[in-house]
């Protein structure tokens, strides 16, 4: 997003001045996303037209914090390592669909149910009616 195209000072975000572009822009796209649904790091980066699923996630890694990072997922479903549970918490919050774990699931932990949760950027979720 170009500086021109932005209303005015005050409706910028607060990292707007020290991001660059890329990193802003994946963040609002971030901000964009319903509680209870989510789009894979592939996704936003096709929604950008620009990058790839690695460089959202390095965007996310380094700027993400501030943002409902939990929103942006692996491809696969599985809950980002390291962070599972207090992704898990968010998810059963907003009523984000979900996988039961199979019991010889190594971690037990429940997966994104991707059909239903993810969100392709407008205004439906796809999956749903």
């Amino acid at each position: 997003m170009s500086e021109q195209s932005l209303p005015d000072d005050d409706a910028r975000p607060a990292y707007a001045d020290t991001l660059p572009e890329y990193a802003e822009r994946v963040l609002e796209v971030t901000e964009s996303i319903p509680p209870g649904r989510v789009m894979t790091y592939g996704d936003v980066a096709e929604y950008l037209e620009e990058g790839g699923p690695r460089q959202v996630g390095r965007v996310m890694s380094l700027y993400g914090g501030g943002v409902p990072w939990w929103r942006v997922v692996r491809a696969d479903g599985v809950l980002l390592a390291g962070q599972e549970l207090e992704a898990l918490d968010r998810y059963r919050a907003e009523g984000t669909p979900l996988k039961e774990a199979s019991r010889a699931a190594e971690s037990h932990l429940p997966r994104l149910d991707l059909e239903r949760a993810r969100w392709d950027g407008g205004g439906r979720a796809q999956g749903h009616t």
